[in-house]
């Protein structure tokens, strides 16, 4: 056969999709869900729907609410699962809007008491916005190594809040809320409403003091060059005040990046809507524009489910007040996107539907009682093989692992893996602001670890021999924790 006729071939094959690619890729248009498929939303209009007021009152904050909406459709044995959940297990509270609730268990149309029950448990939104006590590993809820603050930001504080990691770049929390609460939020120290697991930690300083504190930092440190501006989710922030940051942040001369990071675009996307965000947000981009700073939006997006003609309006008004680039960070997790198919479906709805850029996706960092959502390094090396090829190379996502003490990694870059006991060995190249003076920062190995359900027999056991912790040991480290960072806390 010749090369000309090989290409002809593979051409018609492809067309007719007879060459079985391992992804089979179809553009999907955008569905907006009906909600009055719930009881508890039978009669709620379109115009209700559509206002941020409306839903914002009608989140669902507990299981009576979650009940006032679903009724019997949903057994009692999930209630129940969902009640021991958030008493032992959640370190964060419930709180979904409308909106995001909406997108469970969305295919489904139900037919009478208990129907929705075995999709409700199935759904992959569901499992990381209500994570209910089956959904938890009962051999390691935790790994040993799982901490409040797994990436240690808050050591990394330049004035509260502020948390300088990276050479040219800083996190600035500006509040500790969002419109919606993750199950497996990597800042569930700080972020959201305490739970029987989890005191929260408060911000000491008054809200205007502490953005003053952190401008004033930014000032006199023109190394910086990007700010991510955070929480919690600056959603919640009033308009105003967040609007006002941003101008004070595009007069630091340093500052090139701006970020703003916002779930709720997804979970929210009514906020984004509002014609004096929509309006302040064009002000910003043209303020932006004439100084040569770039401003884009990241929000955080994990099963192509979620992305509905809704999400696609509001990136659009954004894209249309000409800020740069609307971008996804997801999270890997089991049970929501852990495998390719789903990956690319998710990556595909976003670009296709949404014009939202995928970026990267973390894997699940090492929090308490994450391990039932946790991959390994080397699955998520696998699925970053599995992804590549089919997207643009600028749309690629880099699966990342977030690597205590060092920052971002992709996942190929360990220095060393020790498979059979799970530990990954990395490095770094630049220091963080809590190793000005640490000789060895540049030339020594960083651990990240596994989860150990992962590993093989003999990895497994050798944890079972040095890295049980029972309940009182895991407790009493966590208010040993929490009592170290309250002291950091009120010591800025």
């Amino acid at each position: 056969m010749s090369i000309q006729t090989a290409v002809d071939a593979g051409r018609t094959a492809a067309s007719t999709g007879a060459a079985g690619q391992p992804y089979p890729y179809q553009r999907v248009e955008l569905v907006e869900p009906d909600w009055t498929r719930f009881p508890g939303w039978r009669d709620v209009t379109p115009a209700e729907w559509e206002s941020v007021q409306w839903q914002r009152a009608h989140c669902i904050k507990n299981v009576k609410q979650l009940r006032e909406l679903m009724g019997d459709l949903v057994d009692e044995r999930f209630y129940a699962d969902l009640e021991r959940d958030q008493a032992e297990r959640a370190t964060m509270s419930m709180l979904v809007p409308p909106q995001m609730m909406n997108t469970m268990a969305p295919q489904v149309e139900p037919a009478g008491a208990g129907s929705l029950t075995e999709a409700f448990y199935d759904d992959p939104v569901r499992r990381y916005m209500i994570p209910v006590f089956s959904d938890r590993r009962t051999d390691w809820a935790s790994h040993p190594h799982a901490t409040r603050d797994s990436l240690h930001e808050h050591d990394m504080w330049v004035a509260e809040g502020l948390t300088h990691r990276y050479p040219t770049k800083v996190l600035a929390e500006l509040l500790p809320t969002c419109p919606q609460y993750c199950g497996h939020c990597t800042r569930m120290d700080l972020v959201g409403n305490s739970t029987p697991v989890i005191d929260k930690l408060k911000f000491a300083g008054k809200p205007n003091d502490r953005l003053g504190d952190m401008l004033d930092y930014l000032r006199r440190t023109p190394s910086v060059r990007d700010v991510v501006v955070s929480g919690g989710d600056v959603a919640n922030m009033p308009w105003p005040r967040l609007e006002a940051f941003l101008v004070s942040l595009l007069e630091v001369e340093n500052i090139r990046d701006i970020r703003l990071a916002t779930k709720a675009l997804m979970g929210l996307p009514q906020h984004w809507l509002q014609s004096d965000v929509v309006d302040g947000m064009g002000r910003v981009a043209g303020l932006a524009r004439e100084r040569g700073v770039s401003i884009a939006i990241h929000t955080h997006v994990n099963h192509a489910n979620s992305v509905t003609p809704m999400v696609a309006r509001a990136t659009r008004a954004m894209l249309d007040t000409g800020i740069r680039d609307v971008r996804n960070q997801g999270v890997l997790m089991n049970g929501v996107n852990a495998d390719p198919h789903t990956l690319l479906d998710l990556c595909f709805r976003l670009l296709d539907g949404a014009q939202i850029m995928p970026y990267y996706f973390y894997m699940c960092d090492m929090i308490p009682y994450s391990e039932h959502w946790r991959v390994s390094v080397a699955e998520a090396q696998w699925l970053q093989h599995q992804v590549m090829g089919y997207l643009p190379g600028f749309a690629t996502p880099r699966i990342v692992c977030d690597v205590p003490f060092v920052g971002k990694r992709w996942v190929h870059q360990l220095a060393e893996y020790d498979r059979e006991r799970g530990i990954s060995y990395w490095t770094k190249n630049y220091r963080t602001s809590i190793e000005a003076t640490a000789e060895d920062a540049l030339d020594r190995t960083y651990e990240y670890y596994d989860p150990i359900h992962t590993l093989p027999e003999a990895g497994q056991a050798w944890w079972a021999e040095h890295g049980q912790l029972d309940e009182s040991a895991l407790k009493a480290a966590e208010v040993a924790e929490a009592s170290r960072r309250m002291a950091a806390l009120q010591a800025h």
